[in-house]
């Protein structure tokens, strides 16, 4: 009983201290990165069952008018009896649109997204002064204020610099 007593007092010292396996877990779970992914999975259970309602009750009904049937009630039963298996795979033609549904959307605002963050990070760049330049003998980088190439050795002239 001693012993149980040492060791948790023991674990709260390395926890108070960030020490030790539940100090690490301590600050992986408060990280910002840990609490937005949390976020992030709770926005995405909320905007999957937007995206299943829209399928079902906009889309699915409508695909119906112009092919003739409602997917949802699509099955094939496998022998014969009362407790033969059914296969409902109207409603895997059902989820296979809600995937493509909802990759389509998260698609088009990862990308609305990412033109808005290129619009404002947009910075004009100054195009900056040339550091060097080309020796028209040995075509070497130098140094732009050199007035002998430190590969070659031939002396430069101003209208020989070639950029």
């Amino acid at each position: 009983m001693k012993k149980g007593r040492e060791s948790l007092q023991k674990g709260k010292e390395q926890l108070a201290k960030g020490k030790g396996i539940l100090g690490e877990f301590k600050k992986f779970i408060t990280r910002g990165n840990v609490m937005d992914m949390a976020v992030g999975v709770i926005v995405g259970g909320a905007f999957t069952s937007i995206v299943t309602s829209l399928n079902q009750d906009i889309l699915t009904p409508i695909l119906g008018i112009f092919g003739g049937t409602d997917f949802s009630n699509l099955t094939v039963k496998l022998g014969s009896g009362d407790s033969a298996p059914v296969l409902h795979y109207g409603n895997f033609i059902t989820a296979v649109i809600n995937f493509l549904i909802t990759a389509f959307v998260i698609f088009v605002l990862i990308k609305t997204l990412n033109t808005i963050s290129e619009h404002f990070s947009k910075k004009e760049e100054k195009e900056e002064a040339p550091i060097t330049k080309e020796c028209p003998y040995c075509k070497s980088k130098i140094a732009i204020q050199a007035v002998r190439c430190p590969h070659c050795t031939s002396e430069l002239e101003i209208e020989e610099i070639v950029e």
